[in-house]
């Protein structure tokens, strides 16, 4: 009679595996008492049967260990039986294991291969879909050169500018109504000589309290203002061609006349709020700072703050203090283009932006004069300006007939520089002759002279 197995050892004969679909097993060792189940199907590798035993050594591991017998001793039975099943059970279980892991890997892949694969998202900023169409070299360029060609760094610009537009929502942005109360102050007029569109930013309008307080004086409108300023630097970008070889820069012209200076901490406030989000955000988009009308603290600033920008940065800078304003605008800017209050001619009435103005330096102690040439019937219309004035200025008609005698249309007089900035005449021809200006500088200072005309046919009385 076959000795009995002890009570305290689990065992499993080869039949009783065979005939359940479930083989329960973890940590087995012939010591243990407590058994926790791990399923395993049917159709995985079957144990040999018991009648031919596969005689292998057992390895010692942690997980399952097999006791030698010492010296004569007789292995049980049962032992062998609870041994053999053991093994039987682990190369199922690894058998199990990697079948099932084989077959989750397929079907990993069976469905990687079934769904579609994912469609990138279209990104657009400033009205120009992302690697679309050649404008997108022009975009891209723009972060480039903003992190000094170094890709990874401009690829991170890139991902915070576009992260950055969602959370402002720019789209929704653009179609708000924020109002009309500083159109005086941000404003956009004319051209370059290089054909940028030129942004005007007029300090002096923060002087009106009532309108600095509307617009800084707490933190929400001090957020509305900075919603604003966004909002309009879109508009006007969006008016940018960003074809290749066009115009995708903006110069921006700063006037410092009575500005409220240093002391209003909330302008300031605003101010860097605007110009860390434009640093971020907008490269590359200012071909052009110029300053005017600078008091002589903000020059100091300036160069104070110069030693720490790249030369690049301070090659767009320009700086002219309120004798040079004129003078420095209309070295970049036609005067044709040029705001009336800045120097230049560009005004609503009968003479437009298309109509050409010609430029003329007067020097010192020299007289200059300007004849317009007439063969026909004609109502001939000038403007004319002489850059702080403080010269004398007249006109006549001088007929082409030796027996017509001279018309003085203005007699000379001196033109002090408080005056109209700008003189505006017109005179009726019935024959030919020829209208004289004449601009008599009598100061030791040169003079910049501008003017322009047209005529209008009429018909003979």
């Amino acid at each position: 009679m076959a000795e009995e197995a002890p009570k305290t050892t689990t065992t499993a004969t080869t039949q009783e595996v065979e005939a359940k679909e479930e083989v329960v097993v973890t940590d087995v060792s012939p010591a243990d008492k407590t058994d926790t189940s791990v399923p395993v199907e049917k159709d995985t590798e079957e144990p040999k049967p018991e009648s031919e035993p596969e005689k292998k050594p057992v390895e010692e591991t942690p997980e399952t260990e097999v006791s030698k017998p010492s010296g004569d001793e007789k292995i049980p039975e049962s032992d062998e039986d609870g041994a053999k099943t053991v093994e039987a059970i682990e190369e199922t279980v690894v058998a199990v294991a990697a079948t099932e892991k084989k077959a989750s890997t397929e079907e990993e892949a069976t469905k990687e291969e079934a769904s579609p694969p994912l469609q990138p998202e279209e990104v657009s900023i400033w009205g120009v879909p992302l690697l679309a169409d050649e404008r997108s070299d022009v975009i891209l360029l723009k972060f480039l050169r903003a992190r000094d060609f170094k890709v990874k760094d401009a690829f991170t610009m890139i991902k915070n500018t576009i992260r950055w537009r969602k959370e402002f929502k720019i789209d929704e942005l653009l179609e708000e109504d924020l109002g009309d109360d500083l159109e005086k102050a941000v404003y956009m007029h004319g051209f370059d000589k290089e054909g940028h569109p030129v942004c005007y930013n007029i300090y002096g309008e923060f002087q009106n309290k009532e309108l600095y307080k509307k617009t800084f004086s707490d933190e929400e409108k001090r957020h509305k203002f900075l919603r604003w300023r966004i909002q309009f630097l879109e508009k006007s970008i969006r008016k940018l061609d960003f074809n290749p070889g066009g115009i995708c820069t903006i110069v921006q012209v700063n006037d410092l006349k009575n500005s409220p200076g240093p002391g209003k901490w909330e302008l300031r406030q605003a101010t860097k709020q605007a110009l860390d989000l434009l640093q971020d955000n907008y490269p590359e988009f200012v071909a052009k700072q110029v300053f005017i009308n600078v008091p002589w603290w903000y020059l100091a600033v300036n160069r104070m703050i110069s030693p720490f920008l790249t030369q690049r940065t301070k090659s767009k800078f320009v700086f002219a203090g309120p004798s040079k304003s004129a003078e420095t605008l209309l070295r970049y800017i036609a005067p044709e283009q040029l705001p009336v209050k800045y120097g230049g001619l560009s005004k609503d009435g009968e003479f437009g932006i298309t109509d050409a103005v010609t430029e003329i330096t007067v020097k010192p102690a020299a007289k200059h004069t300007v004849e317009f040439p007439v063969t026909e019937n004609c109502l001939l219309s000038w403007e004319l300006r002489v850059i702080g004035w403080d010269v004398s200025y007249g006109a006549e008609f001088v007929p082409s007939s030796e027996g017509s005698y001279t018309v003085i249309i203005q007699k000379a007089r001196k033109v002090a520089s408080s005056e109209d900035p700008v003189l505006c005449s017109n005179y009726k021809i019935g024959e030919p002759g020829k209208v004289v200006l004449t601009i008599d500088n009598s100061s030791s200072k040169k003079k910049k002279l501008l003017y322009r005309l047209k005529t209008k046919p009429t018909s003979s009385d």
